[in-house]
C-alpha cells in the first residue's frame, strides 16, 4: 500500500507541476552600468547582458517561455512575454523612458488597464501590451516585427 500511494503522490506532483507556467531568468537590458529607480519609483536596468540588447530589461524580470518566439540576435523579431514583480503604472513609465534610450522612436502610446506602447527603430516595429497582475506586478507582451510597405504588400528580394 505504501508503494501505491507514494506512486499516487508522483502522479499528483507531475500533474500539480505541469500546469506551472515556466519563465527564465533575464540579465537586465539597461544602458551601460548599473542605473536605478528615480523618484518616482521608476525600476532601474543592469549593465547592458540581455539576450535582447537593443531593449531594456527592468530588474527582477522573468521572460515567460511557453509565450515567447523570437527569431534572429540583433534585428530579431517575434513575441518576448516578460513578468515583472513591478506594477504596470511603473512598467509604463519605466518603458516609455528608457525605449528612446535605445534609439527606439514613439510613435503613439495609450496608457489604459492594458496600455499600449508602440515605437519604431530602423526598419522595425516595436508594440508593447502592459497589463498588471492580481498579486500587484505586471506582464508584459513585446511584440517586434519588419516593417512593411506603404502598399501592405513586402516587395520581392532582388
Amino acid at each position: 500500500m505504501a508503494q501505491g500511494a507514494s506512486v499516487g503522490l508522483i502522479l499528483l506532483a507531475v500533474s500539480t507541476l505541469s500546469n506551472c507556467t515556466e519563465t527564465a531568468s533575464l540579465q537586465g537590458g539597461g544602458l551601460s552600468g548599473p542605473t536605478s529607480g528615480g523618484a518616482s519609483g521608476t525600476p532601474g536596468t543592469t549593465a547592458n547582458t540581455s539576450i535582447f540588447p537593443d531593449i531594456p530589461i527592468p530588474d527582477g524580470a522573468q521572460m515567460i517561455v511557453d509565450r515567447t518566439l523570437v527569431v534572429g540576435t540583433d534585428n530579431w523579431f517575434g513575441q518576448l512575454a516578460l513578468s515583472a514583480p513591478h506594477g504596470a503604472a511603473s512598467m509604463f513609465d519605466f518603458y516609455r523612458n528608457r525605449l528612446p534610450q535605445f534609439s527606439w522612436n514613439e510613435i503613439t502610446s495609450v496608457r489604459a488597464p492594458v496600455s499600449v506602447l508602440t515605437y519604431e527603430r530602423d526598419e522595425r516595429i516595436l508594440q508593447m501590451q502592459i497589463k498588471g497582475t492580481t498579486l500587484g506586478g505586471a506582464e508584459i507582451t513585446i511584440t517586434v516585427s519588419p516593417r512593411g510597405t506603404k502598399s501592405g504588400v513586402i516587395a520581392p528580394a532582388s
